[in-house]
């Protein structure tokens, strides 16, 4: 029997808290090992218990989400984070991203994305509420329109193709060099080509171009 996945709740909510765990603990395979009201709260009960996955509101007292992601992760890399919020608009998410989270969900819809979500997220890969991969591509689309520009993606290779999509599904360059039977500098010039060709600055942004053109979900 596989160990449950240990999961650590912070909101400043009492009562989104307490309908979060109802949920996982549901699940037989989900456990909440602990309960942090604000974002101080959760850093410190993190480095103490250790979970593989951190559910995290946005908006928090003392250290909102997103700074307390970024501590989180930089204390333990391998604490997966999905973060919480009302907002859709890129900007969060962006800097959701950059600070190591993987998933980001909109409050309205976590009862129902919240358990794919921590099931993608513990297996490396990214997680997006369907209203925000929508979001993403609708403001993609219009921002092609309004610069009557095209879209980069024609540019790349097929290659090039192939390693944007395992990139963005969070896999690390020895894993692309392995699944494609390349080697690990052959992997890192595709992926400097792609940064390039598609005019991005890092893997968050990657993770995002990819959301909004259907490549990940």
């Amino acid at each position: 029997m596989t160990a449950p996945i240990r999961i650590l709740l912070a909101d400043d909510h009492t009562v989104m808290r307490n309908g979060l765990r109802l949920l996982l603990e549901r699940q037989p395979n989900l456990k909440v090992v602990g309960e942090a009201a604000d974002g101080r709260e959760a850093v410190s009960m993190a480095a103490a218990e250790d979970p593989d996955v951190v559910v995290m509101d946005i908006a928090m007292p003392h250290l909102n989400g997103v700074e307390a992601a970024r501590q989180i992760v930089a204390h333990n890399p391998r604490t997966a984070i999905a973060i919480l919020s009302m907002h859709s608009d890129e900007s969060y998410v962006i800097r959701s991203l950059k600070a190591g989270a993987r998933a980001y969900l909109l409050k309205d819809s976590a009862e129902a994305d919240l358990i794919e979500a921590i099931q993608a997220i513990c297996a490396g890969k990214s997680f997006f509420s369907p209203a925000v991969s929508r979001i993403l591509k609708e403001d993609y689309v219009r921002q092609l329109d309004k610069m009557d520009a095209e879209d980069t993606y024609e540019l790349l290779t097929n290659r090039e193709r192939e390693v944007l999509q395992l990139v963005a599904e969070g896999k690390s360059n020895k894993e692309v060099a392995n699944l494609l039977n390349l080697s690990l500098y052959t992997v890192e010039t595709h992926r400097t080509h792609i940064l390039q060709k598609l005019n991005l600055h890092s893997v968050p942004e990657l993770i995002l171009y990819a959301v909004r053109k259907g490549i990940i979900s």
